[in-house]
């Protein structure tokens, strides 16, 4: 059955080549990625069968966990050394035997480092799901404000933060997707609310921009005493991105019984270790320490959404993109996660 398809997909899609180009991985990274690491190649372009769509990948989120993912088995099976890199992407039905998707239809889902996907009905993760048009926010919004970088900040801000007004929220990486939205929400309910990032741009852009009461710069030397200084009666809260010495320096200013989210370890994940190093302040402070995966709350994604996209909408939350072109520039994009080459949501556009 699938010639009849592909002779169709010559004549009503002439702008469809016919390979897909795919980067897969060939070797576990050692620290940053490095050339080889991932492999362009070009495979035919995969045809439909019954219950499938084919869709046109049109942008690749950039996450630390892509890091992760490549060297072991998480919430996730670690990428087996010859399949395509496993990644979040925004896509385009192009080809449809799918009675859920139609051509036309944009979606959202696990596509992979990819020209195209297949959808497939067999697939019981449900990993794609249709984008509604909205007159206000652009196509990459859904894989950054109302994709799972702003769901993680809500569910992580809203179920284990439950910030309130007057409490001091510290956020690292700030200058993030994830980050810069947590910070956001906690300014929403009212409190005193400090970045960490590195550079001036950036911090510039959480005070200027985005409303952070403070932002500490930790590239410089005395950024320590800058944190102390923007803290003056404590963190009740700290929505911890990146662990290592600044988590720990984080956790010296937090207050008797307050709240860590631990949302990631960035300063880790090119690392052997990507632990945490202590936690016998823990102990002395009483601190409250939850860690979450995402895909936990994924049959509530759409609570979430739907809030985001209101203060979105009225002026309450604000979003900035890095967006790299070219899907062959996705290695280097990875990597800037980790320099810090970019501000807010890292876009690869395929």
């Amino acid at each position: 059955m699938a010639q009849p398809f592909l002779a169709a997909r010559a004549q009503n899609e002439a702008n469809v080549p016919e390979t897909n180009r795919q980067l897969k991985l060939q070797s576990r990274p050692q620290g940053l990625l490095a050339p080889g690491d991932l492999q362009l190649v070009e495979t035919p372009l995969p045809s439909v069968t019954d219950g499938q769509a084919l869709a046109r990948v049109k942008y690749i989120s950039m996450l630390p966990t892509l890091r992760v993912w490549m060297a072991m088995d998480t919430y996730l099976p670690a990428v087996a050394i010859g399949e395509v890199m496993r990644a979040d992407g925004f896509a385009e039905v192009v080809e449809s035997r799918h009675k859920e998707f139609k051509k036309g239809d944009k979606v959202v889902g696990l596509t992979g480092m990819q020209d195209y996907c297949v959808i497939d009905a067999a697939d019981k993760r449900g990993s794609f799901q249709k984008v509604p048009p909205i007159p206000f926010l652009s196509d990459t919004a859904f894989l950054g404000v109302l994709g799972v970088t702003g769901i993680t900040a809500y569910f992580g801000m809203m179920d284990i933060a439950k910030p309130q007004k007057g409490e001091t929220l510290v956020v690292s990486a700030a200058a993030g997707a994830t980050g810069s939205i947590a910070g956001q929400i906690g300014r929403i309910h009212g409190c005193c609310v400090v970045g960490i990032a590195g550079g001036a741009e950036k911090c510039k852009w959480l005070t200027e921009d985005l409303g952070f009461d403070a932002a500490v710069d930790y590239k410089q030397p005395d950024w320590k005493e800058k944190l102390a200084a923007a803290t003056p009666k404590g963190v009740d809260i700290n929505f911890e991105n990146v662990g290592g010495e600044i988590m720990h320096a984080v956790i010296d200013r937090m207050k008797l019984h307050g709240r860590i989210v631990l949302c990631g370890l960035i300063s880790g994940y090119t690392k052997d270790d990507p632990a945490l190093e202590s936690f016998g302040m823990v102990l002395v402070k009483r601190l409250r320490v939850e860690g979450f995966i995402i895909i936990d709350y994924l049959n509530r994604f759409m609570e979430a959404a739907t809030q985001l996209g209101k203060w979105k909408m009225f002026g309450k939350l604000k979003d900035r993109e890095t967006i790299v072109e070219g899907l062959e520039k996705a290695p280097e994009a990875i990597n800037m996660l980790f320099t810090g080459g970019n501000i807010g949501k890292l876009i690869v556009k395929v």
